[in-house]
């Protein structure tokens, strides 16, 4: 029996677009109508409030967030972000994509998001710290290896991580390496973490490109987002021949059409925080990157990068989501219209959520990997997720976001069904 279409019950906004996406797939799938109205809501939301001393002396209080989605497949898993406007609807969006996430790349894990309203570029080393902790604290009730692992998000590293798995280790009385993941090495952290999210990304682009009979061997490429993974990515690509035309922060952008030298524009940008007057390039603004004329367009910047206003503007054959909710529904119909191809985030993006599984297992067994091992698995794992979506697709007749949606959703629904019901 087809799944009815429930309403929306939240105003617009990227909960109502994670909903909408999972209508659409329990839709397509004919999802029987009580197990899409499971799985369209977070098995648990936890809201806290909590006081902060700060250097000065006086107190603020944070208000703090962790979602459990669904835990069917495994323990949840999910980021911590620091952001000043957080709110609950983010959050449990979040929590969402990650457990789809898991299931597409077929890791035993659930999805849970979390993170604190706050602007972290205002708090000292110190007043972090103590926000961390209290927020760990706080969130300490949901949390654990077996229940719930953190990990690094955005505005959050692996120190964010360490002062967690403290925390928890300090209120159990002994090290709980396994409560988070993305810590640093000596704390056991994993090799390979820095390249995850981009190595996962790589692979899909790769796959997406040979199946468009385009050579990444001189493709060109333009990347808006220069953090962590965009310089990552940005590396790997260079690595693999193509040539960078254009990079941008969240400010600004700069391009060459013979091609950006991407090591000193990372170096740049570590000296700088900032793009703007990088040798041998022309500044341009972030919405003319968007419409430059290449082959690749990677946004692994922020959420809604690309809408409905500049997505008819796009003129890349292939459009690689590294960050999560880079595009809005409304701009996934325009390029559609266009013709480009969408590889969408929920896979784009799953190097992390796989190499955060490889952190756990070898936390629980303190037995550690070499980088070599680490690498061959995570291609491994991300070449057959990108296989499996491109083969839904070509089946189904959808575009690469149906099909990955419809795998994942189809996996959490086969677990839920066959753990049943409780009571």
């Amino acid at each position: 029996m087809a799944a009815s279409k429930p309403h929306a019950t939240t105003p617009n906004g990227i909960w109502a677009n994670a909903q909408g996406e999972l209508d659409e797939a329990a839709e397509r799938l004919g999802l029987d109508p009580g197990m899409h109205k499971v799985l369209r809501v977070p098995k648990r939301e936890l809201a806290v409030n909590f006081p902060v001393t700060h250097d000065d002396g006086h107190v603020e209080v944070y208000t703090g967030y962790r979602v459990h989605h669904n835990v069917n497949r495994g323990p949840a898993n999910g980021g911590v972000r620091y952001v000043p406007k957080l709110d609950l609807d983010e959050v449990k969006a979040l929590a969402m994509l990650n457990t789809w996430k898991a299931a597409l790349v077929k890791i035993p894990f659930g999805g849970a998001a979390g993170g604190v309203r706050v602007d972290p570029r205002r708090l000292s080393e110190q007043e972090r710290q103590g926000l961390t902790r209290r927020y760990a604290t706080e969130i300490g009730i949901l949390i654990g290896p077996e229940r719930d692992i953190p990990s690094p998000d955005v505005n959050t590293g692996s120190q964010t991580m360490a002062w967690i798995m403290d925390t928890l280790s300090m209120h159990r009385g002994y090290t709980v390496a396994g409560s988070v993941i993305g810590k640093p090495m000596a704390v056991g952290g994993t090799r390979g973490r820095r390249s995850a999210t981009a190595r996962g990304a790589l692979r899909c682009i790769a796959a997406a490109a040979k199946a468009q009979a385009l050579a990444l061997d001189g493709a060109r490429v333009a990347v808006q987002g220069f953090g962590r993974v965009g310089m990552t990515l940005a590396e790997e690509l260079a690595r693999a021949g193509a040539k960078v035309i254009a990079i941008a922060d969240d400010r600004e952008a700069v391009g060459n059409t013979a091609g950006i030298d991407i090591g000193r524009a990372v170096d740049w940008m570590r000296e700088h925080d900032a793009v703007r007057g990088m040798p041998e390039t022309e500044a341009m603004t972030k919405a003319e990157l968007f419409e430059l004329e290449c082959d690749i367009l990677v946004p692994a910047g922020l959420q809604n990068e690309i809408t409905a206003d500049n997505a008819g503007s796009v003129r890349a054959r292939i459009v690689a989501e590294a960050a999560n909710g880079a595009t809005t529904p409304a701009a996934d119909a325009a390029l559609a219209d266009s013709g480009v191809i969408l590889i969408p985030d929920i896979v784009c993006t799953a190097g992390a959520t796989v190499l955060g599984y490889f952190e756990w297992v070898q936390d629980m067994q303190a037995f550690f990997w070499s980088e070599d091992e680490i690498t061959d698995q995570l291609d491994r794992i991300m070449d057959e997720a990108m296989a499996g979506v491109q083969a839904m697709a070509e089946s189904e007749g959808v575009d690469l976001r149906a099909a990955a949606m419809m795998l994942a959703v189809s996996r959490v629904a086969e677990a839920t069904t066959l753990r049943g019901l409780y009571p």
